[in-house]
């Protein structure tokens, strides 16, 4: 069937109908241990086959590279990271403001160069289940970013820079 409707077709149809699957709420998957996020990549990978015609024994990396995707792992980094920036720009709901707080709020020391950062606080966890929380997996993600990026207010360039640096890191392309 694949070679019936087309490379096009075939991508606007993974993208409608699994894709999607892939990311929904995909930030609550943050933390989850690598096995895990090993059965989501093979799906993601099987995609890329479809697509490219590739049997299952060959590489999908430059597939995925060419088709411009994150593996679900760097997916999750993403999605944490787009919700963090709607925090940090106070473009969400209450209930998610009230559980990160950025550095400076809670300096006691308003002078110090800690209070001008753009950082948020990563609480103290004794397990490694309290590192699957968004508020533990939200700053992680956020204060591992550049600078030039987590100062972008227009989300629509944060998220282009954002994907930039997301995509070096997941494939050391850049």
């Amino acid at each position: 069937m694949r070679r019936r409707i087309g490379r096009d077709l075939t991508v606007r149809l993974i993208l409608a109908f699994i894709t999607t699957r892939l990311d929904y709420c995909n930030s609550v998957l943050a933390g989850l241990p690598q096995i895990t996020l090993a059965l989501l990549q093979r799906v993601q990978n099987a995609t890329a086959r479809l697509i490219f015609e590739l049997r299952g024994c060959e590489h999908v990396t430059l597939s995925l590279i060419q088709l411009h995707w994150l593996p679900v792992r760097w997916r999750i980094y993403f999605k944490l990271c787009t919700i963090m920036h709607a925090v940090h720009t106070g473009r969400c709901p209450t209930y998610l403001q009230e559980i990160v707080h950025t550095v400076s709020s809670t300096t006691a020391h308003p002078g110090l160069r800690s209070a001008m950062s753009t950082d948020y606080v990563v609480p103290q966890l004794h397990t490694k289940f309290g590192e699957r929380a968004f508020s533990y997996a939200g700053p992680v993600a956020w204060n591992s970013l550049p600078v030039h990026v987590r100062e972008e207010i227009d989300f629509y360039r944060f998220k282009r820079l954002l994907k930039t640096h997301t995509f070096s890191l997941a494939y050391n392309v850049y």
